[in-house]
């Protein structure tokens, strides 16, 4: 547990592991270079709507085919943004271990409260080469907190609970994960674990803290921060009546997050509009959306209110 954050003389919320932790787009500029301005305008209207961090980088992030100089951007840019108001988890998987170590040390130097990684990907790798990849982070991490990402779908991997007692006994800086994997009952288990267990599944929030989550990090909460973080206030206070209403509202804005198959995209633009800041477009060969499906996510979102400010977000 980290010191409660202040501002000036004013005592805000303590900084935890826990709560709505949105894993957001990475703003592009036409050149390619990371948009500096639109991701600070991101991170500052998140924070502003109640988010308690985030998962920077991730698949949303496009992180793993984030050049080496766009990830030290975000990084750079996470560490400066949430100092004292959120915590920015950095996620620093890549290709090569050499690549992932380096960008661990990058978050360490620019602030950021901890780093996540995803196994060793596209070559097929054996339980000695994942450890042996997570060891190498860490140690570059230099002390910060670690967070296994747990992301089968696209990594080929699963972290299963026997698989994470030994990542835990070969790297000690370990002290939670995104579990993103359809086996929804292991988040028990690791929660017994003594682990901080976030549910890489925005579609259920509220199930998974039931389970034993300590919070959510997906897309869904960077365009719509205010209903997640209500929905977990409402669960902190032992609102569940409030809770359960507002986990019924939360499909809809994960359908149109996952509208089409381009999540990046479809944050992209919408947070484009609602922040009056071009966040650009995925990278390629990250799904795009056509000009017609772009109509129809905007059409969507505009009537969920998901592109307009809401109180409290002065960016």
């Amino acid at each position: 547990m980290t010191p409660p954050a202040t501002n000036g003389s004013q005592p805000m919320k303590e900084l935890e592991f826990k709560g709505v932790f949105p894993a957001p787009p990475t703003p592009i500029s036409e050149d390619g270079s990371v948009g500096e301005p639109a991701l600070r305008a991101l991170l500052e209207d998140n924070i502003a709507n109640g988010v308690d961090g985030f998962w920077m980088a991730g698949s949303t992030g496009e992180g793993p085919i984030l050049t080496e100089d766009q990830r030290e951007t975000v990084a750079r840019v996470s560490g400066e943004v949430t100092q004292g108001r959120a915590l920015a988890i950095m996620h620093v998987g890549a290709i090569s271990t050499a690549s992932a170590a380096k960008a661990a040390k990058q978050a360490k130097v620019y602030g950021c409260a901890a780093v996540c990684c995803v196994p060793p990907i596209f070559f097929r790798s054996s339980e000695r080469s994942q450890i042996d990849h997570y060891k190498a982070v860490a140690d570059a991490a230099d002390g910060l907190p670690f967070f296994v990402y747990n992301l089968p779908q696209l990594t080929q991997v699963e972290t299963v609970p026997a698989l994470m007692e030994k990542f835990m006994a070969a790297v000690p800086s370990i002290v939670g994960l995104k579990h993103s994997a359809v086996n929804f009952g292991d988040i028990r288990t690791f929660a017994d674990m003594g682990l901080k267990c976030f549910s890489g599944n925005g579609a259920l929030p509220l199930p998974a803290l039931t389970m034993g989550a300590v919070g959510t990090v997906d897309a869904p909460p960077s365009v719509a921060p205010w209903h997640y973080a209500e929905l977990f206030a409402a669960w902190e206070r032992g609102d569940f009546a409030r809770a359960q209403e507002l986990q019924d509202g939360v499909a809809e804005i994960v359908d149109v997050v996952r509208m089409f198959g381009a999540p990046s995209d479809v944050t992209k633009a919408i947070l484009s509009e609602r922040l009056g800041i071009d966040c650009g477009r995925s990278i390629p060969p990250v799904e795009r959306l056509t000009d017609e499906e772009r109509a129809d996510v905007m059409r969507r979102a505009r009537e969920l209110g998901l592109t307009e400010r809401h109180a409290g977000v002065g960016v």
